[in-house]
């Protein structure tokens, strides 16, 4: 059955231009190029040159990046690790994975943490300025490009790491990186991106293939109900396309692809969202300040707007999940979910994670009248005003 809506998506790479599909076909059949090759280092370059910093060092992934963060840093078997609620099981597993104990800390309003904590995250795009020093990680995967007074994040703590996964900043389906000025920490994450080794060619397959399928196939298909999900879950199921999250990690376990170094094929994917993310995050700034806008004034409330990228334009509501509901199957719009539990995914075995129900009371509430609408690229001024018009029904 043919929905009579065209579909709005906030994930599901978001990010993807014909550029990026092009250059994904193009790895496709250079096999040579998918493991060692140029892209890397001046992925890394880039990088160091962008923040202002000493060291860059790629991995396969925001969780291994921080995972070797934590290895270089040397931690006692059993350290504390304090973090907020609020947060993705891929902030927590690296912390288990490393033999330390993850110590929760509720969240406030704008969705970054209430008290002190080792590892600062910049939740949605908005910068933690409160608790930043030189002595904390900051966890940067949703804030690249984001600054505080001339300052970009990533240059005020002890270390930073960044993410490129399928629905971040910029993009290439996974992809981290760590940046220092401290010498020792930097030598260290070097010394580890070669102990790591490089993933499996299958799996650098799963990651070029996916701009491509979604691009030509899932996305196309998402104008039929229910069609385009399924065959995503499908193409998931037969190893076709990775998942986001693996079942492991919804359990505390650790697939055999973490950690990892950054592969040449992703890097090179990196790089060319890379030179586009001052055009990436103006659009999202330009869209936020269309929501503001229109929905100024409503029962939604709304983000912080100071210093804030936005990633995803963050609303809450009393019934954030009926609207969530109600969007996508009245209207074929498939709003944001981050975050519907105090550790997302939703179906993240809390015990696992070492999180128990009621430790952090702000973050817990917060899951249950949280949604995000979409600010990327792909965005057109006419889907945001549909979006809006949908949403006025709840004012």
């Amino acid at each position: 059955m043919l929905n009579k809506f065209k579909p709005i998506s906030i994930s599901l790479s978001p990010n993807v231009q014909k550029d990026d599909v092009v250059l994904a076909l193009k790895l496709l059949f250079q096999p040579w190029k998918w493991m060692r090759g140029g892209a890397i280092k001046e992925l890394e370059d880039n990088f160091k040159k962008y923040l202002g910093v000493k060291y860059a060092v790629s991995f396969n992934s925001g969780r291994s990046s921080l995972f070797a963060i934590l290895k270089a840093l040397n931690l006692p078997t059993g350290s504390d690790v304090a973090i907020q609620a609020f947060t993705c099981n891929a902030v927590v597993n690296p912390i288990l994975w490393a033999g330390l104990n993850p110590v929760y800390v509720d969240c406030a309003d704008d969705f970054n943490s209430a008290g002190e904590v080792d590892i600062v995250q910049h939740t949605f795009g908005l910068p933690n300025e409160k608790w930043l020093n030189e002595d904390v990680i900051e966890d940067c995967a949703h804030a690249l490009g984001a600054q505080i007074n001339g300052k970009k994040v990533g240059t005020f703590g002890k270390v930073a790491f960044f993410s490129f996964s399928r629905d971040k900043v910029i993009s290439s389906v996974y992809g981290g990186m760590t940046t220092t000025n401290n010498d020792e920490i930097g030598k260290k994450l070097e010394a580890l991106q070669k102990e790591f080794g490089q993933p499996k060619l299958f799996w650098i397959k799963q990651q070029i293939f996916h701009p491509i399928l979604l691009y030509f196939l899932i996305l196309p298909l998402y104008k039929f109900i229910d069609l385009g999900k399924i065959f995503l879950v499908t193409s998931q199921y037969l190893h076709i396309l990775s998942k986001a999250v693996s079942w492991q990690e919804k359990r505390g376990q650790r697939p055999d692809y973490f950690p990892k170094a950054l592969p040449n094929a992703l890097a090179q994917m990196a790089l060319n969202q890379f030179n586009k993310l001052e055009f990436f995050n103006n659009h999202r700034k330009e869209i936020a300040q269309f929501y503001y806008k229109e929905l100024s004034g409503t029962q939604f409330g709304l983000p912080v707007k100071e210093n804030n990228i936005f990633l995803r334009f963050v609303i809450t509501h009393p019934k954030a999940h009926q609207i969530l509901y109600e969007a996508w199957s009245n209207q074929n719009i498939l709003l944001g979910d981050w975050y519907r539990s105090p550790i997302d995914p939703h179906d993240t075995q809390l015990d696992k994670m070492q999180y128990q129900q009621g430790m952090c009371p702000n973050a817990e509430s917060l899951a249950k009248k949280t949604l995000n609408l979409p600010t990327h690229i792909n965005i057109t001024m006419k889907e945001a005003q549909r979006i809006v018009n949908f949403l006025k029904q709840w004012k």
